[in-house]
């Protein structure tokens, strides 16, 4: 019995010991004293336990980004030469919803977000073209004559879902391909921007 005793104690002292924290956004990966544990325990009936215990845990971190964190910067030819637009300033916008077709999705997922016409008067936007540059460095010119042409979306949201990096977003640039056949051209296709960062405008 006061085998067992010491056992428990010193498990809930190594526990108490500081945690291996690993972040990725949402979550927070955890870890602990595995390979101590498990020298002590060793060839005892815990063992099965302490495998258990000593699995990575998937814990949600405690906040995504704040509201006031910058998801798009945009440099060149706008207000004060650079403007950042964070969830608020996106919050205060007139919101809209565009269902359609995509080359990369199933169906026609409804997308929700801000125009993309929007955030460039937002940010005091003049010129004729924008460089769009995505989280993986991908780089494309637009014409700004798109985004007064068609209901171009800076979507957010797809079926009711937060885009996150994993999945195209937290920012995807989506035209209305359903609406107009003209979008159908591969041309329009390069300008589905995800993971969109940044926006230069020239």
């Amino acid at each position: 019995m006061s085998s067992i005793l010491q056992d428990r104690e010193y498990i809930a002292a190594r526990i108490k010991t500081p945690f291996v924290w690993r972040g990725t956004g949402r979550f927070l990966f955890v870890s602990f004293g595995a390979q101590d544990l498990i020298g002590r325990f060793e060839m005892k009936p815990l063992l099965p336990f302490l495998f258990g215990l000593l699995t990575v845990f998937l814990v949600p971190a405690a906040s995504p980004a704040l509201a006031d964190e910058p998801l798009l910067t945009l440099t060149g030819a706008v207000e004060g030469g650079r403007v950042e637009i964070s969830r608020e300033d996106l919050d205060a916008m007139e919101w809209r919803e565009l269902s359609t077709s995509t080359t990369v999705t199933d169906g026609r997922p409804l997308f929700r977000g801000v125009l993309m016409r929007d955030i460039l008067e937002h940010a005091g936007a003049s010129g004729e073209t924008v460089v769009a540059r995505a989280l993986n460095d991908y780089v494309i010119d637009i014409p700004i004559s798109d985004f007064h042409a068609f209901d171009v979306l800076a979507a957010l949201y797809m079926d009711g879902t937060a885009l996150t990096p994993r999945d195209k977003g937290p920012v995807w640039i989506v035209y209305p391909r359903d609406d107009h056949g003209v979008l159908a051209d591969i041309r329009y296709d390069m300008r589905w921007v995800w993971q969109l960062v940044a926006l230069h405008v020239q």
